[in-house]
């Protein structure tokens, strides 16, 4: 009788058992290095008191936050464009890919006006024509925060975005499309991000770690 109960038993639990077995799924870790498409990087510029929109496309300064020195304190912000797709024959993040992280390197060549700058990275879509000036403040698809600081000045700043690269993955998105809005619950801040072209090593970067 109790060989009967004991076989009973096996027989029910071997599914769960073979369920957790080392049959299970596996995945395989990747990395993908992205230079941002510096001809499609713009920066915006506002002007509150003519009200006019002036756009820069591929700049080698991008510029977001308020330019105090301008005696009209236009406010600027700033858009980066990642290929995933590697149109610019870069690295591909698969549309399949399971996103574990991504990290944003950016060079900053200028913080002025303030101690502290906080500021906003929207996720958005714009066309790869270029930025239009609704783009200035389209609503955005997922936005986080982040600050930056005096000392940032002259140095490569590593951001955490994984949230953000994983909305777009979720959207099946062809580019990672970011802008750079000051948080106007301050009233001042102004920051450069450099981007030349040709020089990798001040260019801004996103680096993905996803699985498949």
């Amino acid at each position: 009788m109790k060989k009967i109960l004991f076989l009973c038993l096996l027989a029910m639990l071997m599914p769960i058992l073979v369920g957790c077995g080392g049959g299970g799924d596996s995945w395989s870790y990747y990395e993908a290095d992205i230079y941002s498409d510096q001809p499609i990087d713009a920066d915006i510029a506002y002007n509150s008191t003519q009200r006019s929109y002036t756009i820069t496309n591929g700049p080698n300064t991008l510029y977001f936050g308020i330019d105090d020195v301008d005696p009209n304190f236009p406010e600027y912000r700033a858009f980066l464009d990642f290929p995933l797709n590697g149109a610019t024959g870069g690295a591909i993040v698969p549309v399949s890919a399971r996103i574990d992280s991504a990290t944003l390197e950016l060079f900053i060549n200028e913080v002025s006006f303030a101690s502290v700058v906080p500021s906003f990275i929207d996720l958005i879509s714009y066309p790869l024509s270029g930025v239009r000036v609704v783009d200035f403040d389209s609503l955005p698809l997922k936005t986080q925060t982040v600050n930056f600081y005096p000392s940032d000045q002259g140095a490569i700043v590593a951001i955490d975005i994984t949230p953000l690269m994983r909305e777009a993955q979720w959207l099946g998105l062809a580019d990672l499309q970011l802008r750079f809005v000051l948080d106007l619950a301050v009233n001042a801040g102004f920051i450069g991000i450099d981007d030349r072209p040709n020089v990798s090593v001040t260019a801004p970067l996103l680096r993905v770690k996803y699985m498949l």
